[in-house]
C-alpha cells in the first residue's frame, strides 16, 4: 500500500471514530409498548454519523441483552441539527419492560412494554373516559375528576340568537336575540376552552357509539372504560339540541371571539364554575360568558334545511343511539331514531357556500359532506332494519337508506377526494359500515363492496407514499397543515378496517399501520407521545383550562388524562404567542425542551400558550377509543 493510501485510510478511520465521539444520539420508541412477536421498529436520531455497524441491544428490565442488531445505514436527514435517522427492527415474544441501547454513543430509549394488546391498550380506553368526563358541562359532574364542579347552569334556559357575522374573527356588530328559552345544558366543551358544538360532538358520538356497539364487553356500564354512559351523556345534549316539533337545529352553544363590546370565550382564562358566579347584566361587555347565545340552523326558521355534514352526522348519532340503547332504554332508543330521520329528511343535498359549522366557520372549516351523508344513511340503514324486524314503524324503510347511502358514497368517491378518517372527512368510517351492509345483504345498486375496499385503498395509498419517504415512517408531509396528530389515527383505523374487509391486503398495509401508532405514541422527532398519560413522555403544559388551573404541572396526577393534542405544527403558528392571562405558568421555567428537533418545516412545544401544539381537543381524542378496542379484541 502507498502511503497516500494508508494517510487517506486513517484520516477516514479517525473521521468516522470523531462522528461517532462527538454525535448526540437519541433512540425514539413507542413508549406504550409493542405487541408480542409483532414486526417492532425504532428511530435513532442522531446530530452526526454513526457507522452502520453501530450495535444496539434489547435489554430487559433486569439488565441483560436479550436480542441485538446493527443500525444500518442512515434512512435520511431530518433537520440540519439532526441529518442522520437510523432505523432499528426488533422483536421479542417475552413480556415485560424493556429498553433499547446504543453503545457508542451511549443512548438509551424510554423504557416501554412488549406484551400483549388485551396488557398494553386498557388503560388508553379508560383514560379516555376520563379525559371526556374532564370535558362535561352542566350539572352532571365527577367532582373526582379534576375537582369539576357544575357549570353553565345558565344553558337550562338560553337564548337563541341571529348567527353573528364576522370579519376576520372579529364579531361585526351585536348579537340579535330571535328566541328562547331553549334547554342546551349539558353536553362536552369542545376543546381547552368552553364552547360547545353539534359538529364536534356529533362525530365524537358516533365513534363511541361505534365502539359500543361492537365492542361492548370494553365499555360495560361501570366499567373502567364506560363509555355506554359518556356515549349517552353526549346523545341527552344532541338530542336538546335539535327542537322536534319545530324542526330546528341548534349548533352552538357559546361565543368564542368577540369584539371590543362584547367579551367572548377566548378572551379570559377560567375556571367554567366562575361564569355562573358573574354579577352581569344586559350590555356589559361579560353579560354573554354567563349567559351564552344559542344559534339555530335557518337562524330558528322552523322546516329550515339543514347543512348536510350536520345533518348526516348527527343522523348517524341517533341511528347509532337506537342500535346500542334499544334493548336497555327503548324509550331514548325510539326518540333516537325519530329524531334521525327527522333530521336526515331535512339535509340540504344541494348546498351553497360554507356548510355550517361553527360561527366563525374558520374554527372549523368543513367542505367536504358526502361522507356524511353516506354515514347516516348507512347507520339509519341498521337503525330501521332491527325497528322493522321487531315490527316498529319507521319514517322510510329500511331499503331506502341502503340506497341512498350507496349513492353519496358513489359521489364522494366520484368526487376524488382521498382523506383520511377525521373530523373533517368520515368517509373510512362510511365506507367500512357499508361495505359490512352490502356484503350482508347482498344488495346490489350503483355502487359493490369491491369499490369501497377500492376507495380506502386510494385513501391509504396517499399515506403510504409519504410512509415510506418520512425517516420516522408518518403517514402525511409534515408542513401540508395541521391536525397531523388525527392524520395518524385516522390512517391506522382506515387500514385496520381494510385488513379485516380485504385480508389479502393486510400485510401490504401491516407496517404502515403500526408505525403510525409507533408515531403517535413516540416514535417520533420530539420523542413524546402525543396523548396524555400515554408513555413516559407526553405534554405536562396542555393549553386547557380545567387542566391548567386544577391539575399537576409535572406530568404526575391529577392531569388530564386522555387529552390528545395536534402534536406537530407548522413553526409560523407558534409567532406571538405566550402564557395567556390568568394561566399558571407551564413549564415554570420557561425552556422549550423540544425545540432542538424542529424539523420539515414544523415545530412541537409543550407550553400552556401554544395551542397549535397542545390543546387537546374532543374529535381529536375520541379515535384512540374505537383503535384500541379493535386491537384487543382482534387479538
Amino acid at each position: 500500500m502507498s502511503i497516500f493510501k494508508f494517510i487517506s485510510c486513517v484520516l477516514v478511520v479517525v473521521y468516522v471514530l470523531q462522528c461517532s465521539a462527538s454525535s448526540t444520539c437519541f433512540v425514539r420508541v413507542n413508549q406504550v409498548g409493542y405487541p408480542s412477536a409483532s414486526d417492532m421498529t425504532a428511530v435513532v436520531l442522531c446530530s452526526g454519523s454513526i457507522p452502520s455497524s453501530t450495535a444496539f441491544h434489547l435489554v430487559n428490565a433486569q439488565g441483560s441483552s436479550v436480542s441485538s442488531g446493527q443500525v444500518g445505514s442512515s434512512q435520511g436527514s431530518w433537520s440540519t441539527s439532526y441529518p442522520n435517522t437510523y432505523k432499528l427492527h426488533f422483536t421479542s415474544t417475552v413480556a415485560g419492560a424493556y429498553t433499547l441501547t446504543l453503545a457508542s454513543p451511549a443512548t438509551a430509549s424510554p423504557q416501554f412494554q412488549i406484551d400483549t394488546p388485551e396488557n398494553l391498550y386498557p388503560s388508553i380506553l379508560s383514560d379516555s373516559v376520563f379525559f371526556y368526563r374532564a370535558q362535561r358541562d352542566g350539572p352532571d359532574q365527577i367532582s373526582s375528576v379534576l375537582n369539576r364542579k357544575p357549570s353553565h347552569l345558565t344553558d337550562a334556559q338560553a337564548t337563541v340568537y341571529n348567527i353573528p357575522t364576522y370579519k376576520d374573527d372579529v364579531l361585526q356588530g351585536n348579537l340579535v336575540k330571535i328566541g328562547g328559552p331553549v334547554d342546551v345544558s349539558g353536553g362536552w366543551f369542545d376543546a381547552g376552552d368552553y364552547i360547545k358544538f353539534v359538529e364536534t360532538a356529533s362525530y365524537v358520538v358516533d365513534v363511541m357509539l361505534l365502539a359500543v356497539r361492537d365492542h361492548p364487553q370494553l365499555f360495560a356500564q361501570g366499567g373502567n372504560a364506560d363509555f355506554y354512559t359518556e356515549a349517552q351523556f353526549g346523545i341527552d345534549w344532541l338530542l336538546k339540541m335539535y327542537d322536534y316539533e319545530e324542526k330546528i337545529l341548534y349548533f352552538q352553544v357559546g361565543i368564542g371571539d368577540g369584539n371590543d363590546n362584547i367579551v367572548g370565550d377566548h378572551d379570559l382564562w377560567r375556571l367554567p364554575e366562575a361564569d355562573d358566579a358573574l354579577k352581569v347584566k344586559v350590555g356589559d361587555p361579560e353579560y354573554f360568558i354567563k349567559y351564552r347565545p344559542v344559534f339555530s340552523v335557518g337562524n330558528k326558521t322552523p322546516n329550515s334545511s339543514i347543512s348536510p355534514n350536520l345533518a348526516g352526522r348527527v343522523a348517524a348519532a341517533f341511528a347509532l343511539c337506537y342500535q346500542v340503547y334499544n334493548s336497555s332504554n327503548p324509550s331514548l332508543a325510539s326518540q333516537c331514531l325519530s329524531y334521525g330521520e327527522d333530521i336526515f329528511a331535512l339535509a340540504n343535498t344541494k348546498p351553497t357556500g360554507k356548510l355550517i359549522t361553527a360561527a366563525p366557520f374558520d374554527y372549523y372549516p368543513e367542505s367536504e359532506w358526502r361522507d356524511d351523508l353516506e354515514l347516516g344513511a348507512t347507520e339509519l340503514y341498521y337503525a330501521t332494519t332491527m325497528a322493522q324486524e321487531s315490527g316498529k314503524k319507521t319514517l322510510r324503510q329500511a331499503s331506502y337508506y341502503l340506497s341512498v347511502a350507496q349513492n353519496w358514497a358513489k359521489q364522494y368517491i366520484s368526487n376524488g377526494d382521498t382523506d383520511s378518517i377525521n373530523l373533517y372527512d368520515v368517509s373510512g368510517i362510511a365506507h367500512y359500515e357499508l361495505w359490512k351492509a352490502l356484503n350482508a345483504s347482498g344488495a346490489g345498486g350503483p355502487i359493490s363492496p369491491q369499490d369501497l375496499v377500492n376507495a380506502i385503498k386510494e385513501q391509504l395509498d396517499v399515506g403510504v407514499g409519504h410512509y415510506t419517504t418520512d425517516p420516522f415512517g408518518f403517514c402525511d408531509q409534515y408542513d401540508s397543515g395541521d391536525d397531523l396528530v388525527p392524520q395518524g389515527f385516522g390512517y391506522a383505523l382506515l387500514a385496520n378496517y381494510l385488513s379485516e374487509i380485504d385480508p389479502s391486503s393486510a400485510p401490504t398495509y401491516a407496517s404502515f399501520e403500526a408505525s403510525q401508532v409507533d408515531w403517535l405514541f413516540g416514535k417520533n422527532a420530539w420523542g413524546s407521545s402525543f396523548m396524555i398519560g400515554a408513555g413516559s413522555v407526553f405534554s405536562e403544559c396542555p393549553q386547557h383550562q380545567v387542566a391548567n388551573l386544577a391539575g399537576n404541572l409535572n406530568g404526575t396526577k391529577p392531569i388530564l388524562l386522555g387529552g390528545v393534542s395536534d402534536g406537530p405544527s407548522q413553526t409560523d403558528n407558534f409567532s406571538g404567542l405566550g402564557t395567556p392571562d390568568g394561566a399558571r405558568k407551564c413549564p415554570p421555567n420557561g425552556v422549550d425542551s423540544f425545540k432542538a428537533f424542529t424539523g420539515k418545516g414544523v415545530r412541537y412545544m409543550d407550553n400552556v400558550g401554544s395551542w397549535p401544539s397542545v390543546e387537546p381537543a374532543d374529535d381529536y381524542s375520541v379515535l384512540p377509543v374505537l383503535l384500541f378496542a379493535r386491537y384487543i379484541d382482534q387479538n
